[in-house]
């Protein structure tokens, strides 16, 4: 699992294991979309972004050369069924295993021709039954043909019904009654038990059934190694001292022959990897913001301080270098350290005039979370009260306009728009209306300047992590916000506000964390109290209170590298919440504990963090927006839906979506169940992602694919002399 902004990020959700909470810059996924029909696909619009891969016909490609391409680490597992599977065990499978869809440039899904003549539904009474006619030249590199065996065993492995398997999932394959041979070797007959309306979303991909015939081999054999592959390259090594993972080309391949003799995976930091891309460690690599502003200045050139006389002064090279974000410590660096420094940059930024940045948006978008288990979220009229104070717009253009993508606020939790499920539902929630939403927490009875109890020696806050039952964990990190990594948004020691009953201020001006007592009956302004008992606390000019707490939520973010895009999201999120009262503590976690500790755990109030957008919601959101229900160990099992926030009404919705076999009506129940979800206010979706790749500048189809997946084969480098063409692959 994976967060939205942190440094550890690419475990970026494929759908064929489950789906992952994600960064905000991970690699591209495998996600097909279901083809829209009718009217629908024009409440569906087009994707926001178009793809950015230097299109160019095969024939102007090289033939030969390697392509190194940064991951964020060597995968675990090959296996993408298991539940440790990530981004670089996708982008594996996508090059060396079948898969019998794949996306279009336009994200929609179509067969794919090189494993797949043709897939329908062929019966539907009395049950539903898909036929499946395979390329008759489709091979396993051992030459044996993709066929029926094939087929069966990854039935027979992923259908929950033999635990031995160690599946991350069994949705759509425990749904499946039998698999038989058609009329020939090439027909694959696939008999429901009940109706599936995601049936394209299975076998993609494919394994082998050496892979899926034993236990032992899909839960080991398949984790460092896949003998038997069927793709245009295959797995030659894995090898994690050099950090590598090298494919090469297939020779039994019986399609158009890959441009590339290799293709080496190479896990690279996210912080080194603008360093990587200078000095030719890698020729890819998905980058950061601030990287991809050094990639653009390189390309625009800089003005040298070091040339000219050797005796530049001192204050010339230190204004240089902090105008070119050397940092604070330029100022006290000496000549020769700095001249250093200097000379090392400039190196980098010659060299990076070789590379360019490719963006697009990824079919991802970044939610705010709303804890709904307890505390004031616990409270649906909370919860859209905060939904109603933000101003998603803003957000959007906080994120996406510095980086020249479209700033469009997401308006649905099951789609992104250009997905044939995609509608704005937002309205089901509202607009930002900061009356409106003073009047819902007026209604839940939280009121301005009420009483706040006198925290005692050891009590929590309110929305700390008191109010889940747990203490911050060891592994949060300090920051620059204050003591134990927290600082209070709005809490600049304002004149007037937080005034205790002794007239001292109860604020802290250097933006440490205050805290506010959870426990005990709050007084009434001007009531009788034994003598010498102190009088309540009274909450700060417009804080909002109700029996005797402050309305504080506690904003948990991660702090590792690429955080600081979320950090600043949540700062203007918290700003929009401060004038209605709402006290909003920013705690900052480290990345490895963010998502264990505290979104699974429901250790936070508010938190950023990121879903795929899914071609099969049906299937793939059901488990994210799922009622959570009480286990036989008394625990709650939330399944995916880290808000704890559903409905019986969404979990009916989407069970009659994936039932259902007429495309329409399942889109008319996504989005009605959408609808829902936004009325719940469990989670509210930010902006789409965006996708920055650093590609060197003669690397062609390859870049950042949006929603499309990428065509292996094609990758490759530019022939020398020739001309980049406008027009797509062929």
């Amino acid at each position: 699992m994976s967060h939205d902004g942190a440094g550890a990020r690419s475990r970026h959700p494929q759908r064929s294991v489950m789906r992952s909470v994600t960064f905000l810059a991970a690699g591209v996924l495998a996600v097909p979309l279901l083809a829209g029909c009718g009217s629908d696909e024009d409440e569906a619009g087009k994707p926001l972004a178009g793809q950015d891969i230097v299109p160019v016909a095969r024939d102007l490609v090289a033939d030969g050369g390697t392509l190194k391409w940064a991951v964020d680490a060597v995968p675990e597992t090959l296996n993408t069924y298991q539940a440790d599977a990530d981004a670089g065990t996708t982008r594996i499978a996508q090059a060396v295993l079948p898969s019998m869809f794949r996306l279009d440039a336009a994200g929609r899904v179509v067969p794919n021709p090189a494993y797949l003549e043709s897939a329908k539904v062929i019966e539907t009474e009395p049950r539903q039954v898909v036929l499946y006619k395979l390329n008759q030249q489709a091979v396993w590199s051992d030459g044996r043909e993709i066929g029926a065996a094939d087929f069966l065993a990854q039935w027979r492995a992923l259908s929950g019904r033999n635990s031995a398997y160690w599946t991350a999932r069994n949705a759509g394959y425990d749904r499946i009654e039998k698999i038989e041979r058609g009329a020939n070797d090439l027909q694959v007959r696939v008999t429901f038990s009940r109706p599936y309306a995601d049936w394209k979303s299975l076998f993609s991909p494919l394994y082998p059934k050496d892979v899926m015939g034993t236990p032992d081999a899909f839960n080991d054999g398949a984790r460092r190694r896949l003998a038997v592959t069927a793709g245009p390259f295959r797995v030659d090594k894995v090898d994690p001292a050099a950090k590598d993972v090298v494919l090469t080309r297939n020779p039994r391949w019986w399609g158009r022959p890959a441009k590339l003799n290799e293709i080496v995976l190479h896990a690279v930091a996210r912080d080194q990897r603008a360093v990587a891309l200078a000095d030719g460690s890698v020729d890819l690599a998905d980058v950061e913001p601030a990287d991809a502003e050094r990639i653009g200045l390189a390309a625009r050139g800089t003005v040298n301080p070091l040339q000219g006389s050797g005796r530049t002064s001192l204050t010339k090279l230190r204004s240089w270098a902090l105008a070119h974000g050397f940092g604070s410590d330029a100022a006290g660096a000496g000549r020769t350290k700095l001249r250093r420094a200097i000379a090392e940059y400039l190196d980098e930024q010659q060299a990076l005039r070789d590379v360019e940045v490719r963006k697009s948006l990824e079919p991802a978008f970044t939610q705010l979370a709303l804890n709904g288990s307890e505390g004031p979220l616990a409270d649906e009229r909370v919860r859209r009260a905060v939904a109603r104070a933000l101003d998603r717009k803003e957000v959007a253009k906080l994120v996406l306009t510095p980086l020249g993508l479209p700033a469009v606020p997401v308006g649905s939790h099951l789609a992104l728009s250009g997905q044939a499920a995609y509608a704005d539902s937002s309205d089901a929630v509202g607009d930002q209306d900061a009356k409106a939403a003073q009047a819902l927490l007026a209604e839940a009875g939280w009121v301005p300047g009420g009483p706040v109890k006198e925290e005692k020696k050891g009590q929590k806050a309110a929305g700390s992590e008191g109010d889940h039952g747990k203490g911050r964990t060891e592994k949060e990190d300090k920051s620059d916000g204050g003591d134990d990594g927290a600082y209070i948004v709005g809490e600049d020691d304002k004149s007037g506000d937080g005034q205790s009953g002794d007239g001292k201020s109860g604020g802290r001006g250097d933006g440490g964390d205050r805290h506010m007592a959870q426990e005990g009956k709050h007084g009434v302004p001007g009531a009788y109290a034994p003598k010498g008992t102190a009088a309540p606390a009274a909450a700060p000019a417009g804080l909002l209170a109700k029996d005797g707490k402050a309305l504080a939520l506690r904003f948990v973010l991660p702090s590792g590298p690429g955080s600081e895009t979320l950090n600043s999201v949540a700062e203007r999120i918290s700003a929009m919440l401060e004038p209605l009262g709402i006290r909003t503590t920013i705690t900052k976690v480290s990345d490895e504990s963010y998502f264990k500790d505290h979104i699974a755990a429901g250790d936070y109030d508010l938190a950023l963090y990121s879903w795929p957008s899914s071609a099969f919601p049906a299937t793939d959101d059901r488990p994210v927006y799922a009622k959570p229900v009480p286990a036989a160990d008394g625990s709650l099992n939330v399944e995916q839906n880290y808000t704890r926030v559903g409905t019986d009404q969404v979990d009916q919705l989407f069970d009659q979506a994936v039932a259902t076999l007429d495309e329409g009506e399942e889109v008319s129940l996504i989005r009605k169940a959408d609808s829902r979800i936004w009325a719940a206010a469990g989670s509210i979706p930010l902006y789409q992602r965006p996708q920055l790749v650093g590609v060197r500048k003669n690397l062609v189809n390859a870049g950042a694919f949006g929603f499309q997946t990428p065509v292996y084969e094609d990758v490759g480098f530019l022939k020398k002399g020739a001309r980049i063409s406008p027009s797509p692959t062929k």
